[in-house]
């Protein structure tokens, strides 16, 4: 896209917004209460509004690449992703969290690969946070698995380590103890617009869509 394009489409912004002018200008007046902390990825193909059609002031989105979170610590080590999850559950008192890893992630990819970081000190360091998924994920399949097999599970245990990784945030574990936050996994499949969720009890990602469909049945 060029300027000129970026322009037309701020334009049909436009006449959403003044179409919903009212809704909007009530996030303004009362200030924002989003429902739940979105970690995606920074990958283009996945907009979180968009894959759960969500409105504006329903979620707070942080995105970063591979969807990480860095453990919880205090030094001279500052992290965007640590300041959005604090703020978040601190300030803005959301009541749940959903951490959203997705299908063909770059991230995952490039821990399989040997990549020259000499221009990319920072991407080197973060992408240490997927190095556990890696080798669990090698662990489970095998060294000589098939490279899809092992990106796919890789990009899935990625999801259940930044679980464990955000509940080393004192505030986020000890609401979720207590019940007042629950903390959501999933898995976006770029090829279908699937989202699959972490079952914690199974151990196992499920559709989604299946929690809609028995709630339908249950009419």
């Amino acid at each position: 896209m060029n300027l000129e394009e970026y322009a037309e489409g701020n334009k049909l912004f436009r006449q959403y917004f003044k179409k919903n002018k009212e809704a909007l200008l009530d996030l303004v007046k009362r200030g924002q209460a989003p429902k739940a902390l979105f970690i995606g990825c920074s990958d283009s193909r996945v907009i979180p509004n968009l894959i759960v059609q969500s409105n504006p002031g329903d979620l707070f989105v942080i995105r970063n690449v591979g969807n990480f979170v860095p453990p919880f610590k205090t030094d001279e080590d500052f992290h965007a992703t640590a300041s959005g999850i604090e703020y978040a559950v601190c300030v803005l008192n959301v009541k749940e969290i959903i951490i959203c890893g997705h299908s063909h992630c770059g991230a995952c990819h490039s821990l399989f690969e040997k990549i020259d970081y000499t221009h990319m000190p920072h991407t080197k360091k973060w992408l240490e946070l997927g190095e556990s998924a890696k080798k669990s994920a090698m662990l489970a399949l095998g060294v000589n698995a098939p490279r899809a097999d092992l990106l796919r599970l890789t990009e899935k245990l990625s999801i259940t380590k930044q679980i464990e990784n955000i509940l080393t945030y004192p505030t986020v574990k000890e609401r979720f103890e207590n019940g007042i936050l629950s903390i959501h996994g999933w898995y976006y499949d770029i090829e279908t617009g699937n989202i699959d969720y972490y079952n914690a009890e199974s151990y196992e990602f499920l559709p989604l869509n299946d929690l809609v469909d028995n709630d339908i049945q249950n009419l």
